[in-house]
């Protein structure tokens, strides 16, 4: 039985070329766990393999979050992400599905697009805002961090500057905001947002699927490096998340307190 037969986690459907998945957990703010990332890579997949799909859609459930990245209350109670179909939590791979998916990827965000939730946004192609977006990283304040796509794609988006700003300073962003960053392509009322999608998409179902898919490929070439460092850094993030450091950032955020990094600040 594949996994797409038995989904706890998102929601897939597929109409008239647009296949849109839908992280479907909207009592966590869209956070994932190791399942919903399983889910999600499979129903790219499957959108990836099928003719009768030419667009993919992500957006979560609800409307206050698109994803607010990682399920830090799971990781809270088991000291992980919880179980998944390969013992891995496969990020990474899921990361790469979306950039290496040969169709185009549009994001509707329509809430929330935090930390782990950002990131996914980010690598979509195109993304379409609701007027209730709020964008922003908080990795560094929950012992976390992505040092590949999320940081360094995230420069090429919206320059240098704003993007060590958003990891630096850890601020949300309003849709407006973001798109004068460069960050989203349109902002539309929060009841217009599949509207607009199902608009976009249609307009690239009309053209030639080989053509987009090189055109992907041929944008994905120059950022195409950045994959090996998202290897590396998540490497080094399963070491840090064990470190004391990181336990109290994990710690302050499920006692809703502010983190005491201070004694972690030596060289």
């Amino acid at each position: 039985m594949s996994i797409l037969d038995n989904l706890t986690d998102i929601t897939y459907e597929v109409d008239n070329g647009l296949a849109t998945i839908t992280i479907n957990r909207p009592e966590r703010f869209n956070s994932f766990r190791a399942r919903t990332v399983d889910e999600m890579i499979a129903a790219f997949k499957n959108a990836w393999a099928s003719a009768g799909v030419g667009v993919v859609c992500l957006t979560g459930a609800g409307d206050r979050a698109f994803s607010t990245g990682g399920d830090q209350k799971q990781r809270a109670e088991t000291g992980d992400y919880g179980p998944s179909e390969t013992g891995l939590f496969e990020i990474d791979s899921l990361h790469r599905v979306i950039r290496d998916c040969p169709k185009p990827t549009i994001a509707a965000v329509n809430g929330f697009a935090i930390g782990g939730g950002h990131v996914l946004h980010v690598l979509c192609d195109l993304s379409i805002a609701a007027d209730n977006a709020k964008f922003g990283q908080v990795g560094p304040k929950v012992g976390s961090f992505d040092a590949g796509f999320g940081s360094a794609y995230l420069a090429r988006v919206v320059g240098e500057k704003k993007a060590r700003e958003i990891w630096f300073m850890l601020k949300q962003y309003t849709a407006e905001e973001a798109l004068d960053m460069g960050l989203v392509n349109k902002v539309v009322p929060q009841a217009e947002l599949m509207t607009e999608v199902r608009a976009w998409a249609d307009q690239m179902l009309g053209h030639s699927p080989t053509a987009m898919k090189v055109l992907k490929q041929s944008l994905n070439q120059d950022t195409e490096h950045f994959a090996a460092m998202g290897q590396m850094a998540f490497s080094h993030l399963a070491l840090f998340t064990k470190t004391d450091e990181a336990q109290e950032g994990l710690k302050a955020f499920n006692e809703k307190r502010k983190p005491d990094f201070a004694p972690f600040r030596g060289a």
